[in-house]
């Protein structure tokens, strides 16, 4: 499974590589306790060989005896796992009660020196950790040269092992489960300045600024002064082309008005086969500056990421306006604007959206006409819906791309193409169809740029 998250990467990466560390830490730790149990069990039995030797005696018969027995209460208890033994070379023995009737043996073959570590074959097939020391001990037949033997059965040995390992255990485990957890918070810590980042650029995307601001450290830093020249840089370009659009359409009104009164003269001069032909290519160009116009507006406000605008005022100074005009007094006017709705760009394109699709149903509501604002699911809906007529299902792709449906009605027969190109600028879509009150239902959905934006971020931490 891959996931996209920096935080969850890193983590992953550091529990592994501490793990692996604690393990081979652990391994180790475990070979080197080992061995140091097996020579502190050597240095105890080395004293116990002392202890024998400074105590044995030759008797009378020539058998080696102890007068004091050894303190330890495991050399009184028959294969209680603690030994010790003391041969004579012509084999008469001195041992331990635990060893009970087991003689140890030693092998010829034994390394140079007074004493040394070896294992020997123990009592009901155990392994003896053993130290074996030749001496010669005085007597009335003169020195007798005597093998001390102390053994420890390596179960013993093994059971301290292996308590010990689990305590080593347990204790690497707790220390890899803080170190994890520290490194996770160091990790959080260290990728906070990113989060800074992303919490600016959504605000950029909402439009409450313009610019990244905080106090970032020095990695970070050129990557938010890079952004900062490169909004600076879109945003002087956009109100460049938008001064350069506005220029244009000032600098077309001229010439087109000169044609229309061109137009006007003809028609004066009773030349209407020169004055509707004028006429109608100066309305024609009007329209499209309009639509052009108003689709560049809406491209770059969506993509600046303009201040959200509350809705509802906007809806009831458009309806206001709308209820005085002298063929709307007998309309009943609904107006449903959920609260906190808001429209992520300018006034004056909610303006015209609101404006166009209520203007349409005005002119062919027969009594009521209703219009419903929401801000649900990361998205502004807008519907407005009428009692009128409707529209016929083939008719909307002519509606759409600016066509007129019926010529008795006043209007250029733009309204609804301008509506459509100004919900594309803003990412969002135009959709005509039936209403439950009979008539047209217009709905216009645009998505909200810092829910859009607060999403796309979950995404990524996901």
């Amino acid at each position: 499974m891959r996931t996209r998250s920096l935080l969850f990467r890193l983590s992953a990466a550091a529990a592994v590589l501490i793990v692996l560390a604690l393990a081979l830490a652990g391994f180790g730790l475990r070979a080197i306790f080992n061995q140091e149990i097996e020579r502190r069990a050597a240095v105890e039995l080395s004293q116990i060989v002392r202890a024998v030797a400074a105590q044995v005696r030759i008797d009378a018969s020539g058998a080696p005896v102890l007068d004091t027995a050894l303190p330890d209460p495991r050399f009184e208890t028959p294969y209680g796992g603690l030994y010790w033994q003391v041969g004579t070379a012509d084999g008469r023995r001195s041992r331990s009660r635990s060893l009970w009737d087991f003689v140890v043996t030693v092998p010829d073959d034994r390394p140079d020196g007074e004493r040394w570590v070896t294992d020997l074959d123990g009592p009901n097939g155990s392994r003896l950790l053993s130290v074996v020391q030749e001496i010669a001990v005085p007597s009335e037949a003169g020195e007798v040269p005597l093998q001390i033997v102390a053994a420890l059965d390596r179960s013993d040995l093994a059971a301290s092992q292996q308590s010990l390992f689990r305590l080593l255990v347990l204790s690497l485990g707790a220390l890899g489960i803080i170190l994890v957890l520290a490194m996770t918070m160091f990790i959080r810590l260290a990728l906070r300045p990113f989060d800074e980042l992303g919490r600016g650029l959504q605000t950029i995307h909402a439009g409450a600024s313009r610019r990244l601001a905080g106090d970032f450290p020095l990695e970070v830093q050129p990557v938010v002064d890079d952004l900062n020249r490169l909004i600076a840089f879109q945003d002087a370009a956009v109100e460049r082309a938008r001064t350069q659009a506005g220029d244009l359409a000032h600098g077309l009104k001229t010439p087109l008005a000169v044609l229309a009164a061109v137009a006007r003269q003809a028609a004066g001069e009773r030349r209407k086969d020169l004055a509707d032909p004028i006429d109608e290519q100066v309305t024609q160009m009007r329209r499209q500056v309009d639509r052009v116009l108003a689709r560049a507006r809406a491209g770059v406000t969506a993509a600046l990421g303009r201040t959200s605008l509350p809705v509802a005022p906007v809806a009831e100074k458009v309806v206001r306006a709308l209820e005085r005009l002298p063929d709307s007094r007998a309309l009943r006017w609904d107006c449903e604007v959920t609260p906190g709705t808001v429209f992520p760009g300018e006034e004056g394109d909610l303006t015209e959206i609101l404006g166009n699709l209520l203007d349409n149903a005005r002119k062919w509501a027969t009594t009521r006409i209703r219009l419903t604002a929401t801000g649900a699911s990361g998205a502004l809906t807008l519907r407005i819906d009428d009692d009128g007529p409707g529209l016929p299902p083939d008719q909307t792709p002519l509606i759409v791309r600016g066509q007129r449906w019926d010529e008795t009605q006043p209007g250029t027969g733009f309204g609804l193409a301008i509506t459509q190109d100004l919900a594309e600028g803003y990412r969002g879509t135009l959709e005509l169809g039936r209403s439950d009150l009979g008539g047209l239902s217009a709905v216009v959905t645009i998505p909200l740029a810092q829910s859009a934006a607060h999403k796309e971020r979950r995404g990524s931490a996901g």
